[in-house]
């Protein structure tokens, strides 16, 4: 070989890497709605797919520490079946030949599922959760696991069998919580869709954190069947997108009525397949003022406050109004606590030091807690939930911050104090979430823009009681008023 062509080689091989991870990357950043249509298509095999996002797992998810449980061998085993059942034409699922990773508290079949508690760090389930069924059943393949703190407790990443999930934006923050790995896995192209659950913000949290979409259903409109307390209204199911019609395409497969659910919501989830858009000129808005003291980081304020000009553009009529949500401080306090004592309390008991501190004391404040001040706790619960009702009856929407701040260091459980205002508890910093938590109606995170840092800052948006999917109608058209999430991470 010659001297040139010595260099040419020498030359050509990092250019065909590059040329190999920009296709990579072209279909990981595909949209969920986009690459489906292309494999019904025949444009894109579930094969092809699977091995592009693989690849994706192995170049970056060593940066991130998102998906921390990889089942390859079981996805190309699915995904290859997805292939042969298309090439018999047999009927297609909306979510044909997508992969699909779960958070790692949901159950499933055959595969590791830790709840990030050392105490189930080799668990393996012999049965799906109802959304891992759904999930199949629309057609998606299963590649792995999130990462989740432990129990799903708190809003920050970490737990003692996987470590910390960091943000893509800034590896040395945290991605937020508790569905930290699946808002992380989106925005790194690890997958297209992922699901998730929420208590005190844990769809919205790391959604605004990562620069994704997140989404708040109405309890029951997801159900778990397997709800300890069936008519409890703090938690919920749902789904992460990268866009709001990414996240509606999986919600369509997750959402819809089950008998073994006492809270479910009697509408299948294909009202979610529905066009988007829609007209909002003249539609009445609450902007939110302080949350009765709540503190906020002034860059979050001034990311949020700016786009009042964005829903006005829109044609919304924005006024500046909030109602009271002091009731919340009582209801959503007790009540989780509560939750919290009946879950693990017994395997507190068995093992009082394999739980972290924080938890810990949530359980023993649960396990103290009497009848009446449950009772009162359940009545502070209804209380706020018929204000926040008739607040609505004006507004179709109330807006405020997903978070009270931008992502923190890594290496910090959970936030101190903020603007001077300390906090006594892990929960106190996430109230813009589980104020909305209490109420129980539908809420969207939606990406907003960055601080000058370049941390993400997300716009929660409210709707009325069961108007699910006006929600993400007014997030879609406020995301393509803005377009922040087309923004990607500096680790891709």
């Amino acid at each position: 070989m010659t001297r040139r062509g010595v260099l040419l080689g020498m030359a050509a091989a990092p250019l065909v890497e590059n040329l190999m991870q920009a296709q990579t990357t072209s279909v990981c950043f595909m949209s969920a709605v986009e690459m489906a249509r292309l494999i019904r298509a025949k444009k894109l095999s579930a094969r092809e797919v699977l091995a592009e996002h693989l690849k994706q797992i192995e170049r970056v998810n060593p940066q991130v520490n998102a998906i921390v449980t990889l089942v390859p061998e079981l996805a190309q085993a699915a995904a290859a079946k997805a292939d042969e059942a298309q090439a018999r034409k047999q009927k297609l699922g909306p979510l044909h030949g997508l992969p699909v990773a779960h958070k790692d508290l949901v159950e499933t079949r055959g595969i590791r599922t830790t709840f990030g508690s050392p105490l189930y760090k080799d668990y393996v389930p012999t049965a799906d959760d109802l959304i891992v069924e759904r999930l199949h059943a629309a057609g998606a393949i299963t590649i792995g696991k999130t990462n989740t703190p432990e129990f799903g407790s708190g809003s920050q990443t970490f737990n003692t069998v996987f470590g910390a999930t960091r943000n893509p934006y800034d590896v040395t923050k945290t991605c937020g919580g508790s569905s930290g790995g699946a808002a992380v896995a989106l925005a790194c192209g690890l997958v297209p869709v992922a699901d998730g659950s929420d208590t005190g913000g844990s769809l919205r949290n790391p959604a605004a954190f990562c620069n994704v979409v997140g989404f708040r259903p109405t309890p029951g409109r997801v159900p778990n069947p397997k709800a300890a307390f069936g008519w409890f209204t703090l938690s919920t199911s749902g789904c992460l997108g990268r866009s709001v019609a990414d996240l509606a395409l999986g919600l369509s497969a997750v959402a819809g009525p089950d008998p073994r659910a006492p809270l479910s919501i009697d509408e299948p989830g294909s009202v979610f397949a529905r066009p988007l858009g829609r007209s909002f000129k003249g539609t009445r808005v609450a902007w939110f003022k302080d949350l009765g003291g709540v503190p906020f980081d002034p860059r979050v304020r001034e990311v949020v406050d700016g786009h009042r000009k964005t829903f006005e553009s829109l044609g919304c009529i924005v006024e500046q109004a909030e109602p009271d949500f002091a009731p919340a401080e009582i209801s959503f306090r007790v009540l989780r606590a509560w939750n919290t004592a009946n879950q693990y309390g017994a395997r507190y008991r068995a093992n009082p030091t394999a739980f972290k501190d924080v938890l810990a004391a949530e359980m023993e404040e649960g396990l103290r807690l009497t009848g009446p001040e449950v009772a009162r706790a359940e009545a502070a619960h209804a209380h706020v939930w018929r204000g926040f009702q008739a607040f609505l009856e004006k507004y179709e929407y109330f807006v405020l911050p997903t978070t009270q701040l931008p992502p923190f260091d890594v290496d910090t459980p959970y936030p101190k104090e903020l603007v001077g205002v300390k906090f006594d508890s892990y929960i106190d910093w996430m109230k813009s979430c589980w104020y909305i938590s209490a109420v129980g109606n539908p809420a969207a995170s939606v990406p907003g823009g960055f601080t000058p840092e370049g941390l993400p800052v997300g716009v929660q948006i409210v709707g009325r009681n069961r108007a699910d999917f006006s929600v993400l109608q007014l997030a879609h058209a406020f995301e393509e008023a803005t377009g922040f999430g087309k923004r990607r991470p500096g680790v891709v």
